[in-house]
């Protein structure tokens, strides 16, 4: 019983860059060429007929962002699979095609070998990014992270009331819990039930860790 081929479906505006994807993939006895379209529009009136199985998709088209249709396929047949294939590398076109519901993301530039190893990959359920493109989007999750972690210091650093930054300041003096407690003129009792609501609100466990926070978050500048 022969295996069921993979079913291809080619988008690019431009007949040379097609004929070229489809000489890389003529040799390969797992794959099959099923359809090709040169924009959008072409490709929505031929898809419920061929119902691909993986679409190799430009994001510049004429009528409409690959980008765009990538979302609309994915979101009208879910089971298609959608590799970009794209001369723009940037960041911002590679997170909006993954938001989109982009499988796989190669640069035009790719071997043969490479856009194999794409197809098998997403048309197996998984996603599929060469090198380059691997390192942008962990970059840019290195970057998210950082951010967040940025804003929610900000954030705990605003939720201090100002006595509290007051008390964290003169820690970071080297104060003891008594000598804050004669400075700001109350007691030590309330001076320890500030320094114990700063700790739960910060997640810390000691006064050290309480003024590395502090010069950290430049508390002690503010």
């Amino acid at each position: 019983m022969n295996k069921k081929k993979i079913n291809i479906f080619l988008v690019d505006d431009h007949q040379i860059v097609r004929d070229g994807i489809k000489s890389l993939l003529l040799d390969s006895t797992e794959i099959e060429i099923t359809g090709e379209a040169s924009y959008g529009k072409e490709l929505m009136e031929k898809i419920e007929l061929i119902k691909p199985d993986v679409i190799l998709m430009d994001i510049s088209l004429p009528d409409i962002s690959g980008i765009e249709l990538t979302r609309q396929i994915t979101k009208q047949y879910p089971e298609i699979k959608i590799v970009i294939l794209s001369m723009y590398t940037q960041e911002e076109f590679i997170t909006n095609a993954i938001a989109a519901g982009a499988k796989g993301y190669l640069p035009k530039n790719t071997t043969q070998q490479e856009l194999f190893n794409a197809i098998m990959a997403v048309h197996a359920g998984k996603e599929y990014y060469n090198e380059s493109v691997s390192k942008i989007i962990l970059e840019n999750y290195i970057s998210t992270v950082r951010k967040s972690n940025e804003t929610n210091a900000e954030d705990e650093k605003e939720n201090l009331s100002g006595r509290e930054k007051q008390i964290l300041k003169l820690y970071v003096e080297g104060l003891s819990n008594q000598e804050i407690a004669d400075k700001l003129f109350i007691s030590i009792r309330t001076v320890e039930s500030h320094k114990n609501h700063m700790m739960q609100k910060l997640g810390v466990k000691s006064t050290v860790e309480l003024v590395k926070y502090a010069i950290r978050n430049n508390i002690a500048e503010a």
